[in-house]
């Protein structure tokens, strides 16, 4: 039977609500501005408000605000425990398991390293501390074991926070970092449920090992494999019309409550199970990005500080004092950071990083945070911990994040790193400021017939590697056509394979369907022109009802092979239009991979400024405007991505005549051009230029066009 709180008690639960948002949200501030994470001041605020400082303040005042009544205490600590669920959901967002496979050698040694020699300290601690930290139900080894989790695990919330504010994320020793905050995680959750399953047992058994250890696996197993297949389909339900965050988010929320209640009926603690359901989450290719930004909104504004804030109330600062743990405090605090500063920098060394990026390995994993406080907070709830043991234990985070962001921006004052590290920071910063070719999945329409190859050798040409594609396979004559070509063309990225078939309507139909799971682009390739289309049925559907950039190619005329082995010039019409910045980014991503040489075009109409037929650099007023305002754009894209553009600007009332003529002229073999689609009485239109180009250019033609 349900026992509501009555009108007394629900004052005092939304009044406890209110102080601990107020006070962690300002507190959060505060610490942000003075460049230190927030988790720091949502700590601080508990504390605060906590026996530390406001019970001894108004002992009145703070017994009426946090009374000693089960009931009372019991609906803030499962509001609390919703929030570091929820937290954890966002931190295996964050858990790229390919990214830490990827780094290897180094992440492998500097994990180790860094988990290995702290827990040999914090074992070393434990058995030293004094009685009085143990608690009422647990023994000497049990508490030893929590002491040296606690001590040996990092935040990867807190690290992720830390390098992204001081921009470090995608430094070298920062994806480290990352990758081995990311096992810490993995392993300071293995660590608590196996610890768990000990204090749960009494004491350390072989037959509590092999249960908590066996059920964790089988769990593991489960959810990797039939749970991610659940997951995925869920998402693709959801989303089979279009983004919808209100399905995503049900999906979210329903995995998180099924996983925890999985893990909690092992006798695991069920934020693991949270945890593992945002690995799950993350790894679905039909998750959309926006479900995790919500998910942090309304974590980060309201239920995670409430999770510290209320850690944070329960550390009772006078403890130490009275039962003289002052010393023992300190010692704690010393071992943390030192034990797992060495690690790092020792791991850091053994993967051949240099000193200054070990030093910075040391100093940013010894950010602690969510994971530290719920190993003190489930080792207190156990009978681990006394309440001057929690105390300590919850002091860590905050030494230890204030060191983290300290030192860490000590270390990379005026440190650029490698030529070679710089050069792939500003690839990827130039690829996060495109609009078309992004990692972003590909979606290719395919029929196995030469254009679908030139196609996919366009996309396999233009996008970066790590792009997944997926490839539809359209039955032609009710036989399923080769893709052998296709798998070869695209053997450098990750590529699934789907099967459609129906007339050309329900073809463009399930593409059309596909094309709304989280791609970004969607490549096609076409022949001939069909009587009375702009190119077939299908084509011009997908033109019509594409939510994403549609790339059509048309091959080469006169090809006896859908492609040259590579391409020698590309002509680029210049427009100063969002649909012709897309084509660009296509053409020089092309030209950096294959060194094909690009021909920025300008075509003026006449009644513009007076041209020269062929501009070779003379600067006259006229030429002047065209370069500042539509050359100079495209120049240093090209240049930013290693290229030397040459310029043609031309005079012309036709502009997709000129374009073939520069194109002939120049013996170019790709023209890569822009477009914004129009509905025009239910047919689409794309201008006269491309349609121009795409009918008379003997040379291959790519056309980006941007949907409606």
């Amino acid at each position: 039977m349900l026992t509501p709180l009555n009108e007394h008690e629900l004052l005092v639960f939304w009044t406890q609500l209110l102080a601990l948002v107020a006070m962690a949200r300002a507190c959060g501030y505060l610490m942000r501005r003075i460049n230190l994470p927030s988790v720091v001041g949502e700590l601080a605020a508990g504390v605060i408000l906590g026996p530390s400082i406001f019970g001894r303040v108004w002992p009145s005042g703070f017994r009426w605000f946090l009374p000693d009544l089960e009931i009372s205490s019991g609906a803030l600590f499962a509001v609390s425990w919703l929030g570091v669920a929820l937290l954890l959901v966002t931190a295996g967002f964050e858990t790229d398991l390919e990214l830490i496979s990827k780094l290897g050698r180094a992440a492998a040694l500097v994990t180790g390293f860094s988990i290995v020699v702290p827990l040999i300290g914090g074992l070393i601690v434990g058995f030293v501390l004094p009685g009085s930290f143990i608690g009422p139900h647990s023994d000497r080894t049990v508490f030893a074991l929590f002491v040296a989790s606690a001590l040996s695990v990092s935040a990867l919330a807190v690290i992720a926070k830390i390098l992204s504010e001081l921009g470090l994320m995608r430094r070298d020793f920062g994806q480290i970092t990352v990758a081995a905050g990311m096992a810490n995680d993995v392993v300071g959750w293995l660590m608590l449920a196996v610890f768990s399953g000990f204090a749960i047992e009494g004491d350390v058994s072989i037959s509590g090992i092999i249960k908590t250890i066996g059920g964790l696996a089988v769990f593991l197993v489960v959810v990797m494999t039939i749970g991610q297949r659940v997951v995925d389909r869920s998402l693709r339900f959801v989303r089979r019309e279009g983004p919808n965050i209100s399905g995503a988010m049900t999906v979210a929320v329903f995995t998180m409550l099924a996983f925890g209640v999985a893990t909690q009926a092992l006798g695991i603690e069920a934020v693991l199970g949270a945890f593992v359901a945002g690995v799950v989450l993350h790894r679905s290719r039909f998750q959309q990005s926006d479900v995790l930004h919500y998910i942090e909104a309304l974590t980060t504004s309201f239920l995670a500080p409430v999770f510290f804030a209320t850690a944070g109330l329960r550390v009772d600062l006078g403890l130490l004092s009275k039962h003289s743990a002052e010393g023992w405090a300190l010692l704690v605090v010393a071992v943390a950071i030192g034990a797992k500063f060495a690690g790092a920098f020792l791991g850091g060394r053994l993967a051949g990083q240099s000193a200054r990026a070990s030093v910075a390995l040391g100093a940013g994993l010894n950010a602690r945070g969510a994971l530290e406080i719920v190993i003190a907070s489930v080792g207190l709830t156990l009978g681990v911990f006394s309440e001057t043991a929690y105390t300590v234990i919850v002091i860590v985070p905050l030494v230890t994040s204030l060191f983290a962001a300290g030192s860490l921006r000590l270390v990379v004052r005026d440190w650029r790193g490698s030529a070679e590290e710089q050069q792939r920071l500003d690839r990827e910063e130039a690829l996060s400021r495109n609009l078309v070719v992004k990692s972003t999945r590909i979606l290719l329409a395919s029929q196995g017939a030469p254009a679908s190859i030139a196609a996919a050798q366009i996309a396999q040409f233009a996008w970066p590697s790590e792009a997944p594609a997926t490839v539809i396979t359209v039955a032609h004559d009710g036989n399923w056509p080769d893709t052998t070509v296709i798998r070869n063309v695209l053997d450098e990225r990750r590529v699934e394979m789907q099967r459609v078939k129906g007339g050309p309507d329900d073809v463009a139909a399930q593409i059309l369907a596909e094309s709304h799971l989280g791609y970004g682009v969607l490549v096609v390739g076409v022949a001939e022109r069909h009587e009375g289309q702009l190119y077939s049925p299908m084509v011009d559907q997908l033109l019509l009802h594409s939510p994403i950039p549609l790339l059509i190619v048309r091959r080469a005329r006169g090809l006896d092979r859908p492609l040259p082995p590579a391409f020698g010039r590309v002509i680029v019409p210049v427009a100063g239009t969002a649909s012709s910045r897309s084509a660009q980014e296509v053409a020089f991503s092309i030209s950096a991979q294959l060194g094909t040489e690009p021909i920025l075009t300008h075509v003026a109409r006449p009644e513009g400024p007076r041209l020269p037929r062929l501009f070779a650099r003379q600067r006259d007023d006229g030429v002047a405007a065209v370069l500042d305002e539509l050359m100079k754009p495209a120049e240093l894209l090209a240049t930013e991505m290693g290229l030397k553009p040459r310029m043609v600007i031309k005079e012309s009332d036709s502009i997709g005549e000129t374009l073939v003529g520069v194109a002939a002229d120049e013996n170019a073999d790709l023209v890569v051009l822009g477009a914004r689609v129009r509905n025009v009485d239910g047919r689409p239109f794309i201008g006269h230029t491309a349609e121009t180009v795409l009918e008379a250019c003997d040379a291959t033609v790519v056309l980006v066009a941007r949907p409606r």
